[in-house]
């Protein structure tokens, strides 16, 4: 696998796709981090980290409003293995207009948007939900 915070993201989307109450994902600490926000930020409802087959995993439940609408609408990889893309503090992006989000890494850990802006800290731009 070349990417897999890209698979974490497909993972997350099929599941939602086939309306399943969680998904289990292969566990590492980067996904762990950008779960954790997407958590905070409404978008999943649990993350819990367990082991499959003698491997660690990551057992994500996913969110649904009361009519069984994903909590997620869509979401972009933006930064890649091929290229990779950076904001500065003062430059952060704005997802559709502030109703989604950006997940960033930067140097005080993995964090959204917004929590960036009023830290005042650039760092990678991740990926895009909404």
């Amino acid at each position: 696998m070349t990417d897999p915070i890209a698979d974490l993201l497909i993972r997350i989307k099929n599941g939602h796709h086939a309306r399943q109450a969680n998904v289990r994902i292969p566990w590492s600490g980067i996904k762990q981090a950008i779960c954790d926000v997407l958590r905070r930020e409404g978008y999943i409802r649990e993350v819990e980290k367990t082991t499959a087959a003698g491997h660690p995993a990551l057992v994500v439940t996913l969110a649904y409003d009361q009519n069984r609408k994903p909590a997620i609408l869509g979401m972009r990889r933006v930064s890649r293995p091929g290229r990779r893309v950076y904001a500065g503090a003062d430059a952060m992006p704005r997802v559709r207009n502030g109703l989604g989000i950006a997940v960033l890494t930067t140097p005080a850990g993995v964090m959204s948007d917004g929590d960036a802006r009023k830290r005042r800290v650039g760092g990678e731009v991740v990926c895009e939900v909404w």
